[in-house]
């Protein structure tokens, strides 16, 4: 088993931590981190998941008080509460899709939060640039260089910090995370710690005799780093993990990602920002099944997404307290549906958050309405910009308190917040 073999086996090349360049960097902030630290200590956590390609935030968290939403959703709304696939009441106005049960304890406990009504200013229907306006938090230029979490990790920057700081669990790293400040990048915790784990304490010594053969391999001198880098993320222990308080992880996509995040939190990396996203989100189509709008392509969705949640709160327990989950979407669906009983790009939509420091049991929204009058353009209109619930994790809870630094273009500002953070 010679070294490239090992590299890309193990998952550890260059690509793996992100970036390119900065890999060098990155390995040797790493080994002075590891020499003058014992430990990083309790950090505070925001963990993101972006639900690509546009949920129907109507049908996600449904006002099901206005007449106005069954009289434009004829066949795709979801029944009021009470009735037989109801939605899950809130407040008495809005309700959670029926599928969404899972979460239904963490608002009663008020624990999560909603924000409706959010969105961009800018009104681009391009899955392509909302994205990107929504992960730069610098809608309409396409110029931004780096993202908006990584702007917070810069703004927090400490000497000799964990490099793990900040962890995406993708197959490259999101446009979120571009930037200064060290970021990784993984599909599998296990993939990047154990199998390259499993052959450290054997190849140790031969790696590094090969290394020192290969001087000029595009590994250069960061050999010794990797297998200290290696060796330090295998104290998540992946391959034992056991989720606590019976939490129960779905075996999908994102139920897999959170379950991994969790166990980088409690394995004291020095983990401040995770990242896991989920797609399919475009439901142009037949987004119910049959005469049920309670069941079909969104629901599934919808149920992955709030079980796969709701695992990572109950595993963490008391942990949460460290801990802000924050959601989002590029944006929302048109306000009517369409002929084939889905629903087409819109613009307003809903995100959630959870953790104990939330003040939760809220839906927080200057709710315009649906009538036509209220529409923008036949969307949700728009009442929070979504820079400003970002603004709020960030000040609140990660104390990034240079928000114009943080998001350029905008005025951001604390008279802004919604309040969902103590």
């Amino acid at each position: 088993m010679d070294r490239r073999y090992f590299l890309k086996a193990s998952g550890i090349g260059l690509a793996s931590f992100g970036f390119m360049a900065a890999a060098p960097e990155f390995l040797h902030q790493f080994a002075a981190a590891q020499s003058t630290a014992k430990g990083f200590g309790k950090k505070k956590v925001l963990v993101t998941i972006f639900q690509r390609g546009a949920v129907d935030g109507l049908n996600m968290v449904v006002p099901h008080g206005e007449s106005q939403y069954y009289a434009i959703r004829r066949n795709i709304a979801i029944p009021q509460p009470g009735k037989a696939n109801g939605a899950l009441d809130l407040d008495g106005f809005f309700g959670l899709h029926p599928s969404m049960k899972p979460l239904e304890a963490f608002w009663k406990n008020k624990q999560l939060a909603v924000i409706h009504s959010a969105g961009s200013p800018d009104n681009t229907r391009s899955h392509f640039d909302a994205q990107d306006y929504m992960e730069t938090a610098t809608p309409g230029y396409k110029g931004t260089k780096d993202g908006w979490l990584n702007r917070v990790l810069q703004a927090t920057s400490k000497k000799n910090e964990s490099p793990f700081r900040a962890v995406s669990l993708t197959q490259s790293l999101p446009r979120s995370l571009y930037g200064k400040a060290p970021s990784v990048a993984m599909t599998n915790l296990s993939d990047f710690s154990i199998k390259a784990g499993l052959y450290t304490s054997d190849l140790k010594g031969g790696f590094e005799g090969i290394y020192q053969e290969n001087a000029k391999d595009s590994l250069g001198e960061t050999g010794k780093e990797t297998f200290e880098a290696v060796n330090f993320l295998k104290k998540a222990n992946p391959s034992q993990y056991k989720p606590e308080n019976g939490a129960v992880y779905p075996a999908t996509g994102l139920g897999r990602s959170l379950q991994q995040i969790a166990q980088m939190i409690k394995a004291g990396i020095g983990l401040e920002v995770a990242f896991a996203e989920m797609g399919g989100w475009d439901t142009h189509s037949n987004q119910s099944f049959g005469q049920n709008p309670s069941q079909g392509q969104l629901a599934n969705l919808l149920r992955d997404f709030s079980t796969a949640i709701a695992a990572f709160a109950t595993d963490l327990g008391k942990r949460m307290d460290d801990v802000v989950v924050l959601t989002m979407s590029e944006f929302g669906r048109r306000a009517a549906e369409n002929g084939t009983r889905g629903t087409d790009h819109g613009h307003g939509n809903a995100m959630f958050v959870l953790g104990n420091s939330v003040k939760g049991g809220k839906v927080y929204a200057d709710w315009k309405g649906l009538k036509p009058e209220a529409l923008d353009s036949g969307d949700l209109a728009v009442t929070t910009d979504f820079r400003d619930v970002f603004a709020e994790a960030a000040y609140k809870h990660m104390g990034s308190h240079d928000l114009k630094k943080l998001f350029p273009h905008y005025t951001a500002a604390k008279e802004k917040f919604t309040g969902f953070l103590g």
